[in-house]
This record gives C-alpha cells, structure tokens and sequence, in this order.
C-alpha cells in the first residue's frame, strides 16, 4: 500500500509518466546495457529488444501497477506479480538484480522528465517501485524455495534423448537429465527456460512450455521456429533447430509457469492456436494418465492440419478421455480434415457450462478474441488463465 503522502504524488505525476513511460523504458535499458552488456548477451532476449516488445511490457507493469496501487489500495495484482515471477524465477534472477535496474530506471526517469522530477516526486516513485520489487522478490524467493534450488540457481544439465519432427516448423526434444539427479516435479502447463550458446558467443535464454505430463523420469519440450512475417527470423528457435541433435546436452531451468492445471472435477475449457497447443498437450496427457473424467471442451486453431504441430497426439489424448470434445478451426483445412470448420475460431455454438475454468494459449489477438468472447458470456474473469509466449504486452489491460 503506498504511503499517504505518496498517493496524491503518483495520483497528479500518473498521467505525465504514463506519457513518458515508452521514453524512461527506452532510455533505461540503453542505461543498462551500457552499463552491464553481459545482460544484453546472457540475459535479456535480443530479439525482444530489438523490437521494441520488451520495453512496452515493462512500460506496461509500471504503469499498471501504479494504477492498481491507487485504484484498489487494499489489494496486490497478484495475477501480474505471479507471471512475471515465474518468468524472472526461470531465468535465475537474483534480488541484488533489483537495485542494478532501480539505479538505471530512475536516472532515465530523472532524464526523461527533468525538473518534474521534484524530491517528492521522486520519493513517491521509488515508493512504486520497490513496492512492486519487494512483492516481486517474495514471490521469486517463493518459488525459488519451492523448486528445492537456491535463489538463481536454478540451471542443470539436461541430455537429449529424443529428436522428433513434429511439422514443418515444430521439433519436440525429449530431455533427460545428465546430472544423476531425477527430472524436478512440475505441474501440467508450466515451462523450462533453455540456454542456448550462439556462433557470436552469446547465451541467449528462451522459454519453451513442457508438452508431455509430469510424472515420467524426462522431459519434454517442443520448439517452433520463428520465421518471416517481416521480422527477423528468431535465433534461439533456429539454432536449435538447426543444431540440436540426440546426445547433445542443453542447459535447462527448473519448470515455473503460473499457467498450470486445477487439480479439480470442474468444467474445462482448453484453447490454443498453432503453437500454443503445448501446455494443453501436457495437461491433456496428466488427465489421460490419472483416469480423469471431468468434462474437457478442446478449441485448437491453425493454418492447416500439416501445421498443426502433435495433431495425432493431441486427437488421441482426446479419444482417451471419457468426457472430452474436440472443435477444431483451419484457416485451409482441405480435406485432410473433414471434422474441422474453415476460418477463424467461433465459440456461439460452445456450451459454457457453470463453473467453467478455462486455459488459453496462443498469439495475443486470439487470446483476446477468445477471452473477450468469453467474458461477453458471462466466463467470470478470475476464471480464464492464459500464456503468452514472450513479454507480457497485455499486462496493462486485464
């Protein structure tokens, strides 16, 4: 809760921030990474910098929290908290790293506004910010306690022992420990986070969901390459393409992700396009293995059933489970795929039933649609979880 004599501070300095938050963030990480650029090259995903995804998502918390902090003062944004946690916890983020970024985030906001920046107003914000921090922190040390590793130390050897294609542009690894220590425990639908060392010599970190259930002695992970669309082809994703074979040894987090499986007999509703299919499969195979038989409601969308990376796998999944429908979308679904309807996903002919607790994954446009969809029908809000594959940009509007 922010102080009485902050409040009034962050409620008048809010709006000319908030104009100026793409600037602070721009200039901050510029800050940052002239001052550290090992974090640039081992930390901090390249790509994202380079687009500009990362500086919005940031920009995107700050104000966020700001704004939670004045509109709902006896409550923490703690679905917001959580997913950035579990992603900070997954890169082995330390709590000295927080004053590393405080130093640089307020000599860029100082920059940015000049002598707005009074002494109480930059009090006020350095309220903010450590507020946010220290939430952060506790939860990251949280999870750092649950995962049985100290803070930061959460990287391990992982062998490959199993390269599958899984379409055109998806590749499954299945990944066993190489440390003789077994597979750490995790819940459907969470992810690990993979070092991968680059020609120019660089450790670049990506994350990647766990696509088989908990439970087993390996692990499993599925890569999509990133190609085109008028971007630059994605880095880690190719590489690892291009280079992983069996035998090799990557270097693996321990799993986090706030998007994990209910351990309930409610309503399920699963949602994914391309991609995104990956938490679903591993929550679909624990209810498979675990005789679930709670009612499940699949929606899974592509480009066409080529593309469709696990297609078999996920079909029977479905098959075996005794109360799952599956309502397929292709955008070209030939004829390969009688069952599925062609075009984008519609959810007027879905039943909705009450107590609903729904799991979205996929690009960000079709986890609005869809969540909006559902929302307009009455899904309360608490209920719809979701994945983003990348920095969170829709932080700012949930």
């Amino acid at each position: 809760m922010l102080s009485e004599q902050s409040v009034p501070v962050v409620r008048a300095t809010l709006p000319a921030v908030g104009a100026a938050i793409g600037d602070i963030t721009e200039l901050f990480y510029r800050k940052l990474f002239d001052a550290h650029p090992e974090l640039l090259r081992d930390l901090f995903n390249r790509g994202n910098q380079a687009n500009g995804e990362q500086q919005r998502a940031l920009a995107g918390s700050i104000a966020a929290f700001a704004g939670m902090l004045l509109e709902r003062p006896d409550a923490r944004p703690d679905a917001m908290l959580s997913r950035i946690a579990h992603k900070h916890a997954s890169l082995g983020i330390t709590s000295d790293q927080y004053k590393i970024v405080h130093r640089h985030l307020f000599a860029a906001i100082a920059e940015v506004l000049g002598d707005a920046v009074t002494p109480e107003v930059a009090a006020a914000w350095d309220e903010v910010y450590w507020l946010m921090a220290n939430a952060l922190v506790a939860v990251e040390a949280r999870l750092y306690q649950e995962a049985q590793v100290t803070e930061g130390e959460v990287w391990r050897p992982m062998e490959v022992v199993e390269r599958r294609e899984e379409s055109p542009d998806a590749v499954s690894f299945v990944l066993r420990p190489a440390d003789d220590r077994p597979a750490q425990p995790f819940r459907p639908g969470q992810y690990v986070s993979v070092q991968s060392q680059l020609p120019d010599g660089s450790r670049q970190i990506r994350q990647y969901s766990l696509s088989a259930a908990p439970g087993r002695s390996d692990l499993r992970i599925t890569v999509k390459r990133v190609q085109g669309d008028g971007q630059p082809d994605g880095e880690v994703s190719s590489w690892l393409h291009a280079n992983t074979r069996v035998g090799d040894v990557l270097t693996v987090s321990a799993p986090f992700g706030d998007l994990a499986l209910a351990e309930d007999d409610g309503p399920l509703l699963l949602a994914s396009a391309g991609i995104g299919v990956t938490p679903m499969l591993a929550m679909l195979d624990h209810l498979a293995a675990t005789g679930a038989d709670r009612p499940v409601t699949v929606v899974h969308a592509d480009r066409a059933p080529a593309d469709h990376a696990h297609r078999q796998e996920q079909l029977d999944l479905i098959r075996a489970l005794p109360d799952a429908r599956l309502h397929l979308w292709y955008e070209e679904p030939g004829d390969a795929a009688p069952e599925a309807s062609a075009g984008r996903v519609d959810l007027d002919g879905l039943e909705l039933p009450e107590g609903l607790t729904v799991y979205l994954c996929g690009p960000v446009p079709f986890m609005r649609a869809v969540r909006g969809e559902l929302l307009r029908r009455g899904v309360p809000a608490d209920a719809i979880h979701y994945e983003v594959f990348g920095p969170d940009l829709w932080l700012g509007r949930q």
